[in-house]
């Protein structure tokens, strides 16, 4: 039998049916609501089976022949599976799957690699980096001096010259390539060479593009980078998660900083979940819905910039894409309400060089659904009609609802 929302909240109703109610409630909303949040995407059955296993019942601090509990024997197989399977799709020597999140895997980066008060070069976040690239209302901020590096006025790209600048008048211990909203390919070669330049070590924060790496559809930080920290969630397709890549020389202080110095007992369920999504992103499937997800933003990027909207860096490499919705007499929050009451569901972000926010859309959920190219073309209509006021939210909230109907997340 499929295991889907609908049947763990019937599950769930004769236990507590008010709570029932709210999964059902999300579950509807998943699936009669355009999803195109970049971080966000639709698990497999066997992905959502494994977070409902009873593995969630077992406390496994430590790491697989060497815990803090007994009866370890079954889970440390399913862990053993995740590392080894991450491993193989990485090409990664080392791989480290207990981290709760994408910034609990960043936190053991810095751990292992940093002292408080060191020098770091990151993104700034004005220009897409993320919270953990230094800002002052996370531990990265307090805990470390960091220097931001940016992206040129004109083209919207990492600036190249400024980084190797910054680099050598800073000498940071650690650089950070990465972005939450930065929709071209990272040159990880260039940042190689400027850190062993300067001496530092290179962090690869690939919480977006992971999951086209697995799918063979965006660059391998692996063999550049000292450690890559990713989320097993976005277009990867697994559950809500963090997971550390690195080679054998860092691999102990890397398993020491997730644990016990950043974080205590592993998730067990979340990581036989992690070790499924690992298994399916390996087939030739994934590898074909992942360069489906990249021919569908740059779909949806060509028909907003023909709606009139300004695609940043005039497209996109990879599942994300950002856009200004100023030339259609919006800013960007007042853009994402609109789109809500229309059942168009994305995010804000900064925008270089500009005071306002725009709009951040990623399209890894919805291909996930099996939309294409025309249904692309479809959905940057929609949304600019709501945004220039041709079409009515509420009407276009029921267009939305026909179109979703055609591609369920989770077919019966």
């Amino acid at each position: 039998m499929t295991v889907t929302p609908a049947i763990e909240a019937d599950v769930l109703r004769r236990q507590d049916p008010e709570l029932a109610d709210v999964l059902l409630g999300e579950s509807e909303r998943q699936a009669t609501t355009l999803q195109l949040i970049a971080a966000e995407n639709f698990t497999s059955p066997a992905v959502l089976a494994a977070l409902g296993s009873p593995l969630a019942n077992k406390y496994a601090e430590g790491y697989p022949g060497a815990r803090h509990h007994g009866g370890c024997e079954i889970v440390d197989v399913a862990e053993r599976l995740a590392v080894e399977r991450a491993k193989a799709l990485f090409g990664a020597e080392h791989a480290n799957v207990q981290s709760h999140s994408g910034s609990s895997a960043v936190l053991a980066a810095y751990a292992a690699l940093l002292r408080p008060g060191d020098t770091v070069l990151a993104l700034g976040l004005p220009h897409g980096g993320h919270l953990t690239h230094g800002s002052p209302a996370n531990f990265s901020g307090r805990w470390f001096y960091f220097v931001g590096y940016g992206v040129d006025a004109e083209t919207g790209l990492l600036d190249h010259d400024q980084i190797r600048a910054l680099a050598r008048a800073h000498r940071p211990k650690a650089i950070v390539c990465g972005s939450i909203a930065y929709p071209r390919h990272i040159d990880y070669a260039f940042f190689r060479d400027v850190a062993d330049e300067v001496g530092a070590y290179l962090i690869a924060d690939a919480a977006h593009p992971i999951g086209l790496v697995a799918g063979k559809a965006a660059p391998n930080p692996v063999p550049y980078a000292d450690i890559v920290c990713a989320t097993t969630h976005k277009v990867l397709r697994g559950p809500r998660g963090g997971m550390v890549l690195c080679g054998s020389e860092l691999a102990e202080r890397v398993d020491r900083a997730v644990f016990p110095f950043t974080q205590g007992g592993a998730q067990m369920h979340t990581i036989a979940a992690k070790a499924v999504a690992f298994a399916e992103a390996a087939t030739e499937d994934f590898v074909r819905y992942a360069h489906q997800v990249v021919t569908n933003a740059r779909m949806l990027a060509v028909a907003l910039a023909a709606e009139g909207l300004a695609v940043t860096t005039g497209g996109t490499d990879t599942h994300l894409l950002t856009a200004d919705p100023a030339p259609l007499g919006v800013d960007g929050r007042t853009a994402r309400g609109r789109l809500a009451a229309a059942g168009i569901v994305l995010d804000c972000c900064a925008l270089p060089h500009d005071d306002t926010r725009g709009l951040r859309l990623g399209t890894a959920a919805v291909t996930t659904q099996g939309m294409r190219e025309p249904e692309m073309a479809r959905v940057a209509m929609l949304l600019a009609g709501v945004l220039r006021g041709d079409l009515e939210p509420a009407r276009t909230r029921e267009e939305v609802r026909e179109l979703t109907a055609g591609f369920p997340p989770y077919p019966a």
